[in-house]
């Protein structure tokens, strides 16, 4: 059984995003993680945005805040965003990863580390690599990995590279992804 959902994106995932979260049910059973790649210093409307279009809770990350099933996380601007114990989220300063932060790869590393085989590991469209080792490793222990197609964006630098590091077990467009999410979650 699936308890969590990590997205990663950066360069054109806005609107996917939006539209995968809009299409959940408010009685989603998944927690999800978001990061996406935000510039430091300015603070960061993803949160609200996201909240506006979703059916679930959505709230930016603070040190040490508990996963509850049916809510979304946004990491914060500069901080990495990391899973610990399968119970709360932690917010690191650690350097940047592929010069990001925060880091797709953090977030899909520490959250398969801590989930394994009940996590959903998503990563979307971006500019940069950053998710594919992540992905390779959410694989490696076991989590289910999903894809965005990469003829289904203009940023196809992160799809193309999570499919030269990781053999996933979906490459899907939005609809797809919806109905996977859907199935594992177990939507009415």
């Amino acid at each position: 059984m699936y308890k969590l959902l990590a997205i990663g994106f950066s360069a054109g995932g806005m609107p996917l995003a939006s539209g995968i979260l809009a299409a959940l049910p408010g009685d989603y059973p998944l927690a999800i993680a978001i990061v996406t790649h935000l510039p430091a210093g300015q603070d960061s409307v993803l949160a609200e945005m996201l909240d506006r279009v979703s059916s679930l809770p959505v709230a930016m990350v603070i040190d040490k805040t508990p996963i509850q099933p049916g809510h979304v996380y946004v990491a914060p601007p500069d901080y990495h965003l990391l899973v610990e114990n399968r119970n709360r989220f932690a917010l690191s300063i650690d350097a940047p990863v592929l010069s990001v932060r925060p880091s797709i790869d953090v977030l899909l590393e520490t959250a398969a580390e801590a989930f394994e085989d009940s996590l959903i590991a998503l990563t979307l469209s971006g500019a940069n690599s950053d998710g594919a080792c992540g992905m390779a490793r959410a694989h490696e222990l076991g989590a289910m990995t999903i894809a965005l197609s990469p003829l289904k964006t203009d940023f196809r630098t992160l799809p193309d590279a999570v499919l030269a590091a990781v053999d996933v077990d979906y490459i899907a467009d939005q609809d797809e992804i919806i109905a996977l999410l859907c199935a594992a979650g177990e939507c009415a």
